[in-house]
């Protein structure tokens, strides 16, 4: 039986991190929470058809499906990224040079759920804040 791991000379590999460093950046949680804030928006502002034809009333319920499905999945998009910066990106220094970070990035991720399970404008809009808070600390530590 042929066995590859035979003729292949296998070396270690050594990394302190899971990508090469300089790749991080916390603009993909940006536009993520940007387009919670968006959806929200779009979904307080669509009006409900009420007595309105079949068509009125599928476009509708097709709209606001759309707007929900995009709004949970950039919500959860945002704990992704966040998430990534937390474990794989800051250390105990930037601890040091921001106390509040575990604090901020525990209360973002608690807000990005927090608006994939509501329509509410302003956890949306602190959700935002929040992302940019810590892509401020990311920053100023880079």
């Amino acid at each position: 039986m042929f066995n590859p791991l035979t003729w292949l000379k296998v070396t270690k590999a050594h990394a302190h991190c899971d990508i090469p460093c300089g790749i991080y950046d916390p603009i993909t949680a940006k536009i993520a929470a940007q387009t919670v804030l968006k959806m929200v928006m779009r979904i307080e502002a669509l009006e409900y058809p009420g007595g309105g034809s079949h068509e009125t009333q599928t476009t509708y319920r097709n709209t606001f499906g759309r707007y929900v499905t995009v709004k949970e999945q950039h919500a959860e998009l945002v704990k992704h990224e966040v998430d990534i910066l937390w474990h794989d990106y800051f250390k105990p220094e930037h601890l040091e040079k921001y106390p509040d970070l575990h604090t901020t990035v525990w209360d973002t991720t608690k807000l990005a759920s927090a608006n994939k399970q509501n329509v509410d404008l302003d956890a949306a809009r602190r959700l935002v804040e929040s992302v940019d808070k810590i892509a401020d600390a990311f920053w100023a530590t880079k």
